[in-house]
């Protein structure tokens, strides 16, 4: 199995810029690359508290991390990050970190049905304690709600056709397998009409990725949850891989950014009048091409990054 590399390490490190006696928490652990960087910078003087939905991704770094130690490894969503702080006691953090999207080894574990180059159950679930699967989404959901699916998550062109097929597909014989899924919207788009630079099915499995795991709606409300754990000087930092994610990172941090944030139809400012961040990244910081050579699968990266003031 492909070990997954962590991605802009460098420049993560430059922006959360962690101090002895710090708290760090890793809001999507993975396999604790960052982590370990980290808690190597902080030479055994600060901590990190490593979260992640997934328990095979939690054992990996455990392993990892053991050597390191003041490291505090937590299953749970972002989604609850305020929760699961307040459970571990951590009032206020000077960092939080959310690399987000898919990890190689998610990618590669055929099993888990994260991706179309490998035949396995359509599951899709970073936490595989969640209720729904990416096939009870595609066999259950109305043919309208498809076509949203796709067109919101996955900003799919075919968004519709790929609905309407899918639909006349799952009437033979439900569809159960990544493959299976793959080779349905493969179909539905012609040779002409396919982007350039990606597999056909790539928008619309990052589409129902995004909805079996609520990927968007968690985010927004875990950027919320780290900054009411946060401290005049603390640093966020995002690493985002779809256009979807970074633009709710985009929009969550200009909003906080801004000296008013009350809804505009109120004739007097009602919020703090003041900037809560300070936005560190005017554009997001994209990885070096020696990066790139090194690691493919950081191409797509975007980091943003913000100052809690």
């Amino acid at each position: 199995m492909a070990q997954h590399l962590p991605v802009m390490v460098r420049e993560v490190l430059e922006f959360l810029d962690p101090q002895p006696e710090d708290v760090i928490v890793d809001c999507t652990l993975g396999s604790g690359g960052h982590t370990e960087a980290l808690l190597e910078r902080m030479a055994g003087q600060g901590k990190v508290i490593g979260i992640d939905a997934d328990w095979q991704a939690l054992e990996r770094a455990r392993n990892r991390l053991a050597r390191l130690g003041r490291v505090e490894l937590l299953q749970g969503n972002f989604r609850e990050l305020g929760v699961i702080l307040d459970r571990a006691k951590i009032s206020e953090a000077q960092g939080f970190l959310f690399d987000l999207g898919v990890s190689s080894e998610q990618l590669e574990e055929a099993q888990r049905g994260f991706s179309f180059q490998k035949d396995g159950p359509l599951d899709m679930r970073m936490d595989e304690r969640g209720p729904k699967t990416a096939a009870d989404l595609i066999n259950g959901l109305p043919e309208e709600d498809l076509a949203k699916l796709f067109r919101e998550g996955g900003e799919e062109r075919w968004a519709r056709r790929l609905a309407r097929q899918i639909a006349t597909s799952r009437k033979r014989s439900p569809i159960t397998t990544t493959l299976q899924f793959a080779a349905i919207i493969a179909a539905a788009i012609t040779a002409r009409e396919r982007p350039r630079k990606i597999h056909p099915a790539t928008r619309a499995f990052q589409a129902l990725r995004f909805a079996v795991n609520d990927e968007l709606g968690a985010l927004e409300a875990a950027l919320t949850a780290a900054l009411s754990h946060s401290k005049a000087g603390s640093r966020i930092v995002v690493l985002s891989y779809e256009s979807r994610s970074d633009g709710v990172t985009k929009e969550k941090f200009r909003h906080l950014a801004r000296y008013c944030r009350c809804p505009p139809f109120l004739p007097v400012c009602q919020c703090e009048g003041r900037p809560l961040v300070r936005i560190l990244t005017a554009k997001p910081l994209t990885p070096s091409a020696e990066e790139v050579e090194r690691n493919p699968r950081a191409r797509s990266a975007k980091l943003r990054a913000v100052e809690v003031l």
